[in-house]
């Protein structure tokens, strides 16, 4: 519990006091879940990818970063066809993979998360669509929302040469299309080990849904991808060590 208490801390620290304090006198976290609207940002419409993997059987892994993975790891556990979704680092070496040491930014390590998915359910690129959309804003470099240091980088880890090729392309085709106000800044990394997070940050948005921080930047990230995505959402997550429970 010390590390959750020192991680929510830190978090906190980040937020605007006044919008967290409105958010926690006006209503209890369930309620906050109808109110998409406060989030800190708004989830963006975009097209599907033009180029993308054919169905498959059995499993696939991709690796996303995109600010704090609480969200991220989130998101991801309740998109159909999600049979796992851990939070973690990537990017740097496997001594670093520890908060407190990827929290000063020198390490190279993102916080990620680690989605195996089945692709005859789910492709990667409607995966990168949820991505783009609903789990981060693309446009922001090296911070995400509140949270600032090239942690909080938005990237890719390709797993493949063809999930690279795939994200390359649907990256141009988002910008030429123009649907975000900024260029994206996502980058792309290939051969990057994933490490998964340490056990307090597993499952964080659905074992504390009250939290300021889950309340006011993630709860309206899954309202978002269940209001665009209701053929991919799923209303029970895929947790990581709360036995699946909803």
């Amino acid at each position: 519990m010390a590390g959750i208490e020192r991680t929510a801390a830190k978090r906190l620290t980040n937020v605007a006091w006044g919008a967290l304090a409105a958010l926690m006198l006006a209503a209890a976290g369930a309620a906050l879940w109808q109110t998409p609207a406060i989030a800190a940002e708004a989830a963006v419409v975009i097209p599907p990818p033009a180029m993308d993997e054919k169905p498959a059987a059995g499993t696939a892994r991709a690796i996303f970063a995109g600010g704090c993975f609480w969200g991220v790891q989130g998101v991801f556990q309740h998109v159909k066809g999600v049979t796992s979704a851990v939070s973690g680092y990537a990017g740097g070496d496997k001594d670093t993979a520890v908060y407190e040491t990827v929290g000063t930014g020198r390490t190279g390590h993102a916080e990620a998360v680690e989605i195996i998915y089945e692709p005859s359910k789910v492709s990667y690129g409607q995966l990168l669509q949820v991505y783009f959309s609903v789990a981060h804003n693309p446009t922001q470099l090296n911070y995400q929302g509140p949270d600032r240091g090239p942690q909080y980088r938005s990237t890719i880890f390709a797993e493949s040469d063809a999930q690279k090729k795939i994200a390359e392309s649907y990256i141009a085709q988002l910008g030429k299309a123009k649907v975000f106000p900024e260029p994206i800044v996502t980058t792309l990394e290939t051969g990057k080990k994933f490490y998964p997070a340490e056990d307090y940050h597993q499952d964080f948005l659905t074992l504390n849904p009250t939290y300021p921080y889950i309340v006011y930047n993630d709860l309206p990230k899954v309202e978002n991808l269940k209001t665009l995505f209701p053929d991919l959402y799923s209303d029970k997550p895929v947790l990581v060590l709360a036995g699946n429970k909803s």
